[in-house]
C-alpha cells in the first residue's frame, strides 16, 4: 500500500467465485489425497504463464514488468489486489485472469479482509481503517457504550503464568467468557493496521489456554482504548524520497516467568507502517546495551545511548562486566 501511494498507483480487487465453500457442513468430513495428485512443479501454473514472477520472499505476491509498465498481484485465499502503473496492463491482466477462472470483478478496492482503503488520489494520501471490524468485537461484547479508555494497560499491572493456579473456581468463572476469541480478534487488528497495539496483545495471547479474570479485565481495558482510538488509521503520502525507516526499542527483563527481554521494531514507509513486531528473547540479556545493541544495515532511531555508542565503535570489548541477572530474584 506504501507503493500504491508513492507511485499513485491503480488499486482494483477482484474475488475468485468458490461456490463451494458457502455450503453448510454438519459434519468432520475427511478426503485422503488421489495418487500423482500432488505436483510441486505446477505451482502458480496459470499467472506464471501470462509472464508474472513470484515474489521470493512470499508466494502470495508476483509481479508482471512490461517495458515501463508493471503490476502488482497479491491473493490472499480468493481475494486478490492489482496494482498498475497503466490502465491498460491492469485490464489486460483482468480479462486473463476471468478467462481462466471464474472471477468477479470489484472495481476500485475499497474493502478487503474487513480493511477500508481509503484514498484521496490528489493529495497523494492511503488509509488503512479496521473501524468497522473493531466495532464488530465491541458489539459482540457488549462494550459498544463503554467509557473510552486512554491507556492500553496499567503501568501498575504485571502479568505471569503464576496467577493461572488450579482453582477450579476460577476456571468456571472463565468458561462463559470469550478470552480467547477477542484475543484472536485483537491479533488480526494488530497484524494489519494497528502496531500500536501489538505488545500488549502479545502479552495477553499467552493465557488464551489458561486465562484468569484479570486477564479479561485487561483485555477489557484494551477495548476501551480502541473505542477511543477506532478511527485511527495507517497513512501513506507520497513523499520526495522512498526510504525506509526503521525504529527500535526494548524492554529489561520485565518477563515475569523467565526475565527474558522482548524486542521491538517497526518500519516505516511513506510515512506509514509497512512492517512490526514485538518479540521475546530467545536468551536473557545481562543488560540493556547487549538488549538494544545489534547493529543493521539500516538506519535505526533507538533510545539507548550505550547501544548507540557500542554500534559505532568498531573495537569489539568481549570482557565487558555485566550483572548476571539470571541470579537475580
Amino acid at each position: 500500500m506504501a507503493l500504491v501511494a508513492h507511485f499513485d498507483l491503480e488499486l482494483h480487487q477482484m474475488d475468485v467465485k468458490t461456490m463451494f465453500v458457502n455450503g453448510d457442513i454438519y459434519e468432520t468430513i475427511y478426503m485422503m489425497q488421489p495418487e500423482n495428485f500432488v505436483s510441486n512443479e505446477s505451482k502458480s501454473m496459470v499467472i506464471t504463464s501470462y509472464d508474472f514472477e513470484a515474489n521470493v520472499v512470499d508466494d502470495c505476491v508476483y509481479y508482471k514488468i512490461s517495458g515501463s509498465k508493471y503490476i502488482f498481484l497479491v491473493l490472499y485465499v480468493d481475494d486478490i489486489l492489482l496494482a498498475s502503473s497503466d490502465t491498460n496492463l491492469l485490464h489486460e491482466t483482468k480479462r486473463f485472469l476471468t478467462k481462466n477462472f471464474e472471477m468477479k470483478d470489484l472495481g476500485e478496492a475499497s474493502f478487503v479482509l474487513d480493511i477500508q482503503i481509503l484514498r484521496d488520489c490528489s493529495q497523494g494520501i492511503l488509509r488503512l481503517s479496521q473501524e468497522n471490524h473493531i466495532n464488530k468485537i465491541l458489539e459482540r461484547i457488549d462494550m459498544k457504550d463503554s467509557k473510552p479508555g486512554n491507556t492500553l494497560i496499567a503501568k501498575a499491572n504485571k502479568y505471569s503464568l503464576k496467577q493461572c493456579s488450579n482453582n477450579d473456581l476460577e476456571r468456571n468463572e472463565m468458561q462463559n467468557i470469550p478470552y480467547a476469541s477477542v484475543v484472536r480478534s485483537l491479533i488480526y487488528t494488530q497484524v494489519y493496521t494497528r502496531p500500536d497495539i501489538t505488545f500488549v496483545v502479545g502479552v495477553l495471547d499467552k493465557y488464551l489456554s489458561d486465562p484468569r479474570m484479570q486477564h479479561w479485565k485487561a483485555v477489557k481495558h484494551v477495548m476501551c482504548y480502541l473505542r477511543r482510538t477506532k478511527g485511527h488509521m495507517l497513512t501513506y503520502q507520497k513523499p520526495e524520497d522512498l526510504e525506509i525507516i526503521r525504529y527500535s526499542d526494548s524492554n529489561f527483563a520485565r518477563c515475569q516467568d523467565s526475565k527474558r527481554s522482548t524486542s521491538g521494531y517497526i518500519y516505516m514507509l511513506t510515512g506509514g507502517a509497512i512492517s512490526w513486531k514485538f518479540v521475546k528473547q530467545t536468551l536473557i540479556a545481562p543488560s540493556t546495551m547487549v538488549v538494544n545493541g545489534i547493529k543493521r544495515p539500516l538506519t535505526i532511531y533507538c533510545d539507548n545511548n550505550s547501544a548507540v555508542l557500542y554500534s559505532n565503535n568498531n573495537r569489539s570489548f568481549t570482557k565487558s562486566k555485566f550483572i548476571d541477572i539470571k541470579f537475580l530474584k
